[in-house]
């Protein structure tokens, strides 16, 4: 319950921020990504958290996502919101096509494989130029602005619309916790063989949570597409960028619970724009290498994420509100 609480705090402060942020500025733009980020470090959490499968092949269905919209804009001139769920269906098949034959990995040999297929993904899209652009990427066309073209001319509506989206993420993620298939996944998180034994299909309860992870992911690949207008192989394809990324998110803040992926985003992408904004202009790599070793320090510090310092310090308030 006091999760929820902090949960429902953080997202009533992100509905008010962006009225106060120049809606054309920066500023707006990070929160905007940052609550992006979230939502797709939620998704992750669904199988990386609940499954224990950690994947780093997400940006494979990321990708898928963001090309099937803008493609779907580009050459039959389909409104991205109809993108958005052909890229959800196209992500869910690539998520059953990989879950198949890796489900019964485990650990790095699990984390290995996605991270192939990832690679594989962005190689295809590279060298298909004649449907993807290759190297030279996509440019979202920029058409009059309305909700049912998903256009505005500036980038509060966006914002909002990452906002919902993590709300939907976060809110199917505690569902799945609380569910049936959540009991499952706990179960075989704890003990896969004896889950087994007990009569849990372990495969096909992996395979349905992979499925649900690979549609949600493609789908946000499409409102980052929009965001950012345009966008290249390497970019959303990146296993730097968006799959270690969403993983390094969800686990710096807490894996397997609903508030730790938004605790990971609202730290690690402010942060990371800030180093750049303050080191960018110094010798190359200078603000990477801060941000590095913030990392590194607050995960010395936190090693089990940022959960932990909100457990202590609502521990702290209530002792001191029965005080």
């Amino acid at each position: 319950m006091k999760r929820w609480i902090a949960i429902l705090a953080v997202i009533a402060i992100a509905a008010v921020l962006p009225l106060l942020l120049s809606p054309t500025g920066y500023w707006i733009r990070v929160l905007t990504f940052t609550l992006l980020f979230a939502a797709m470090a939620q998704v992750w959490n669904i199988i990386g958290g609940l499954a224990n499968q950690t994947s780093l092949g997400h940006a494979a269905f990321f990708g898928i996502g963001a090309y099937t919209s803008t493609i779907l804009v580009l050459k039959f001139g389909i409104s991205p919101w109809i993108g958005m769920f052909a890229g959800g269906f196209l992500g869910g098949i690539a998520a059953l096509i990989i879950a198949v034959p890796t489900m019964r990995l485990q650990g790095h040999y699990f984390a290995l494989a996605t991270l192939a297929f990832g690679e594989v993904m962005r190689v295809i899209a590279n060298v298909w130029t004649s449907l993807t652009g290759g190297p030279v990427g996509l440019s979202v066309p920029f058409v009059p602005p309305s909700i049912a073209a998903y256009s505005f001319k500036q980038l509060l509506p966006h914002a909002y619309i990452a906002l919902i989206a993590l709300i939907i993420v976060t809110v199917i993620f505690e569902a799945i916790r609380r569910s049936a298939m959540g009991y499952r996944l706990r179960a075989i998180k704890e003990n896969p063989a004896a889950a087994e034994v007990i009569g849990i299909d372990t495969t096909k309860v992996k395979l349905q949570t992979a499925v649900i992870s690979g549609v949600l992911m493609a789908m946000l690949g499409t409102l980052y597409a929009q965001v950012a207008v345009f966008f290249d192989p390497d970019t959303v394809f990146s296993a730097a960028s968006i799959s270690i990324r969403v993983a390094l998110i969800a686990i710096l803040g807490g894996v397997g619970t609903a508030i730790g992926p938004i605790l990971g985003a609202l730290f690690i992408i402010p942060v990371e724009e800030l180093m750049n904004d303050l080191f960018s202009s110094g010798a190359a790599g200078l603000s990477q290498l801060i941000f590095g070793v913030i990392l590194i320090a607050v995960i010395l510090w936190r090693p089990r994420g940022f959960i932990t310092v909100f457990d202590s310090l609502m521990a702290r308030f209530s002792n001191k509100a029965r005080s």
